[in-house]
């Protein structure tokens, strides 16, 4: 499925902050990248507790809602609440939808 090109340019104004890249890093593999953390739900399932990615990543809670919502609006990550808690998982699809138009684009002299 093409990635329309607004929605291509939204998910990578998301993907160029250094540290939303790097949550999205994280985000890959959540049982890796979270384990110093005691998981509040399967991490397989629901990814990772925002918390964890405030105290992985050392910014204010303002900050790290700010950057999850940005990627949210991205498509990038899907949110999911477990009691008073949300969770982040990375999603796989999209990623490789907006990894495919950007090579797919460079490829074809678009870029």
């Amino acid at each position: 499925m093409a990635v329309p090109p607004d929605s291509l340019v939204d998910a990578l104004k998301a993907l160029s902050n250094p540290v939303r890249l790097e949550i999205v890093g994280w985000l890959r593999d959540p049982e890796a990248a979270f384990a110093d953390y005691d998981p509040i739900a399967d991490r397989a399932e629901v990814g990772a507790c925002v918390s964890h990615i405030q105290a992985k990543s050392g910014l204010a809670q303002s900050t790290v809602s700010s950057y999850m919502a940005t990627l949210e609006r991205a498509g990038l990550v899907h949110p999911t609440r477990v009691g008073k808690y949300t969770h982040y998982r990375l999603d796989e699809e999209r990623m490789k939808q907006v990894g495919d138009a950007v090579t797919g684009a460079a490829g074809s002299g678009s870029i």
